[in-house]
């Protein structure tokens, strides 16, 4: 019996506690779940999130920066932000979903929008990574959350928005609030899959998807935060 427990611990114990390891402690590999992160992002990426540095900063040690993609769950208190769907599959039970969005102020930063111009500490911030893109078809200006009064992001908590902007392109800030440290889970680095991926995009208006074509380009790449947002 003793002899038969070992082999188990071997076979199944041992690869199971060493996988247990790497995903608490070592980086894991998150899937981009729809379109809020267009043009930049796409539907279906793989990203490569390390989970030493979402433990630090939970402890207290160092915080994440502007224009970093974090992965995190919505406020709990948030009925909006809860879904039934995963994966085109409808569960009977409501869950609160990882999201996938970019860290626009930190704490200590005041932040406002007006029109879908984005002002940090009173001053206006270009967003050359994603509002050219969107100004071609349908950059959201007049929603109720394409303006809102300057406010002051708390310790410990930060405002974050998809870089989709057309109407209805990204469930964030905007709509749920400021997200706590406690419950950003890390932020990715890099895009890792696939390795090929259509060249041209074209924004989605009041639809879901992007539509795109082209030959393709390498996609596998550091994930690093807008110069405008530095």
């Amino acid at each position: 019996m003793r002899e038969r427990l070992r082999t188990l611990w071997r076979e199944w114990g041992s690869p199971v506690a060493f996988a247990l390891l790497v995903t608490q402690f070592g980086a894991t590999a998150v899937a981009v779940d729809g379109v809020s992160m267009a043009p930049g992002l796409r539907d279906g990426e793989w990203l490569a999130v390390p989970k030493m540095e979402g433990w630090a900063h939970r402890a207290g040690l160092g915080e994440y920066t502007r224009g970093d993609v974090v992965v995190f769950k919505p406020p709990r208190e948030v009925p909006a932000s809860w879904t039934h769907g995963y994966r085109g599959v409808t569960l009977p039970w409501a869950y609160r979903p990882y999201l996938v969005k970019r860290v626009i102020g930190q704490p200590g930063d005041r932040v406002r929008l007006d029109r879908g111009e984005l002002y940090l500490n009173g001053k206006q911030v270009a967003q050359a990574w994603t509002l050219p893109f969107w100004e071609e078809t349908c950059l959201d200006r007049t929603s109720p959350v394409a303006s809102f009064p300057e406010a002051t992001v708390p310790p410990n908590t930060y405002f974050v928005m998809g870089d989709n902007r057309s109407p209805g392109g990204s469930l964030d800030s905007r709509s749920f609030g400021l997200v706590p440290v406690r419950d950003i889970a890390g932020r990715a680095v890099a895009s890792l899959w696939p390795l090929r991926v259509p060249e041209v995009q074209t924004p989605p208006c009041g639809g879901e998807q992007v539509d795109a074509r082209g030959s393709g380009r390498w996609n596998p790449r550091l994930l690093k935060p807008p110069a405008d947002l530095r």
